[in-house]
C-alpha cells in the first residue's frame, strides 16, 4: 500500500518550478509496472528524510484523511542559529503565502494567514547553535522554517529564510545544505490499522556537523 523513501537533500519531490524531474517522476520511471504511485505528502527540496508514497488510491485517500485529522506524528530535526531557551515550546503563528517579484513562492507570518502549530523540543545546545526536534501539528508550506526564522532562530543553511552571511561561513565549516531533516513519522497503517513508526537517521553530512560542534565545545 505504501512506499517509504529517505529523500536526499537537493532533490525536489516532483517536477515543476524549474525542475523537470522529481522523486515521483523518478520512482514512476523506475517502476513502470506500477499502476498507481502518488506522493502522500511533500518535503521541501532542501529537506532530507522520510517521504511517503502511496501504491494504491485507497491508501492515498486514507493517508490524507489520517493527516488531515491530525492522526499522524511527523518529526524533524532542525539546527538553528542561537541559544534556544525553552525545553518545550508550542508555536502557533498564522502563515501567509505569497509570490516574490521573481515568481518564487514564499511564506510569512501574517494576521489572517493559515493557522499553524509546531511543537519545538530542545535536544542539545552549543554556544551559537541549538538542535531542535520539531513536531508538526499542521503541515503548512515552509512551516518549520518560517516559524523559526520569525522567532529569530533561523535554520542553519536555510537559503530562503536564513541568515545569508552566516550561511556562507557555515559552508566553509562544512555545512553545505540546510540542516532540516524529517527523521520520523508514526501513524496507523491506512489499510490494516497496524501501528507504523518509520525513522530515518541523520544523514552523514548533518551528523558530521554535530560531531564538529561537539569537538569544538
Amino acid at each position: 500500500a505504501l512506499l517509504v523513501i529517505n529523500k536526499p537533500s537537493g532533490v525536489a519531490v516532483h517536477g515543476g518550478s524549474g525542475v523537470s524531474f522529481g522523486v515521483i517522476e523518478q520512482m514512476r520511471r523506475a517502476r513502470p509496472q506500477a499502476k498507481f504511485l502518488e506522493l502522500v505528502h511533500r518535503l521541501d527540496r532542501e529537506t532530507s528524510g522520510v517521504l511517503l508514497l502511496a501504491k494504491k488510491r485507497s491508501a492515498l485517500v486514507a493517508m490524507h484523511e489520517i493527516m488531515r485529522e491530525g492522526n499522524s506524528d511527523k518529526r524533524y530535526y532542525a539546527m538553528v542559529l542561537g541559544q534556544w531557551k525553552n525545553v518545550k515550546q508550542h508555536v502557533k503563528l498564522p502563515l501567509y503565502k505569497f509570490d516574490t517579484p521573481q515568481g518564487e513562492k514564499r511564506v510569512m507570518v501574517k494576521e489572517g494567514g493559515q493557522a499553524s502549530h509546531t511543537i519545538f523540543t530542545l535536544e542539545k545546545s552549543w554556544d551559537e547553535f541549538s538542535l531542535l526536534e520539531a513536531q508538526l501539528k499542521t503541515g503548512r508550506t515552509h512551516q518549520i522554517r518560517v516559524h523559526l526564522s520569525h522567532l529569530g532562530f533561523p535554520i542553519a543553511g536555510d537559503d530562503k529564510y536564513g541568515d545569508f552571511a552566516r550561511n556562507k561561513t557555515l559552508i566553509k565549516q562544512g555545512l553545505k545544505r540546510m540542516f532540516l531533516h524529517a527523521h520520523s513519522i508514526a501513524f496507523s497503517h491506512p489499510l490494516t490499522g497496524e501501528p507504523m513508526q518509520i525513522n530515518a537517521p541523520l544523514p552523514t553530512e548533518l551528523q558530521s556537523f554535530v560531531v564538529k560542534l561537539d569537538a569544538a565545545a
